[in-house]
């Protein structure tokens, strides 16, 4: 099972769009899109209760298949059960994307209502720094965060925040720039609004839902970054139960014992079609309500 690591496009996988259907039908998917999200958080938040084991201790016999004597995805090689370390290693990257969201909103955010309602050289300064990340190889930088920083849950994250801010700041100062043309904040600027009271006032509410849905497209193509760095080793040291991680470490059982790499990697597949869901919703009420 072959994870790579999304290409220059970490932060553009947001391009992609699933499920988009016109009138009735697509006002039936955004319910099922949110029950769905809403059934998956439910489910992540309630991993200690829901998880019929322990995913760190051995409770069965090693490589056991999935269904015979009660585990349901089977047992890996030392005995420990899959299900609860599926669950486990979802909660984690769930939680971990909407981190990386919200840190990359806020920073880049924060970059671009600056750049945007400020202007001139605060403008150019902000904007050309952001550009100097958006040019760096973002796999390769996040990988080499983490290596200088070393493997580890909370430097990954970090890393991950690093190469995903820029994009919030380019788009939220776009928004800012267009909405400053608009009259009625020509109109505040000729009345001497201040510029931050400007920006307060006129500018962000408007910047605010665009941003939001491009943050809720990422949190599928996280997920999947995400994975992809601990399949590298880049995650939580063994043996801590994390998605990609698991399917790495137990490819050798591939051929004979194949539900101990796959399970995790359809767990990866199962939490990034949800969050594609996710943004695919918001974007749908979002431009029903333009």
């Amino acid at each position: 099972m072959a994870v790579a690591l999304p290409a220059s496009g970490l932060i553009r996988g947001r391009q992609r769009r699933l499920l988009t259907l016109p009138g009735s039908n697509s006002t039936l998917l955004n319910g099922i899109g949110f029950a769905t999200i809403l059934v998956v958080t439910a489910v992540v938040i309630a991993v200690p209760v829901l998880a019929p084991h322990d995913p760190l201790l051995p409770v069965g016999v090693p490589l056991q298949a999935p269904g015979k004597n009660g585990f349901l995805l089977g047992t890996d090689s030392i005995g420990r059960d899959i299900l609860s370390r599926v669950l486990y290693g979802a909660r984690s990257s769930w939680f971990a994307a909407l981190v990386v969201v919200a840190v990359g909103l806020f920073i880049g955010g924060l970059v671009g209502v600056i750049a945007g309602a400020t202007g001139g050289w605060v403008d150019t300064v902000l904007m050309r720094i952001t550009d100097a990340f958006l040019s760096l190889p973002a796999p390769v930088l996040a990988i080499a965060v983490v290596a200088a920083l070393g493997p580890g849950f909370v430097h990954t994250l970090i890393a991950v925040s690093i190469v995903w801010w820029p994009f919030y700041a380019r788009l939220v100062r776009g928004e800012i720039a267009r909405l400053a043309a608009r009259p009625h904040v020509e109109a505040a600027k000729l009345a001497g609004v201040g510029p931050w009271r400007l920006a307060r006032r006129h500018l962000v509410p408007g910047a605010v839902p665009n941003a939001l849905v491009a943050a809720s497209l990422d949190i599928g193509t996280l997920i999947l970054t995400l994975a992809s760095l601990s399949f590298l080793g880049l995650g939580q040291a063994a043996p801590a139960p994390e998605l990609g991680a698991d399917s790495a470490r137990n490819l050798s059982y591939f051929l004979q014992q194949w539900w101990i790499p796959v399970m995790p990697g359809l767990g990866v597949l199962v939490l990034a079609l949800v969050g594609n869901i996710a943004g695919d919703c918001l974007r749908n009420l979002m431009k029903g309500r333009a």
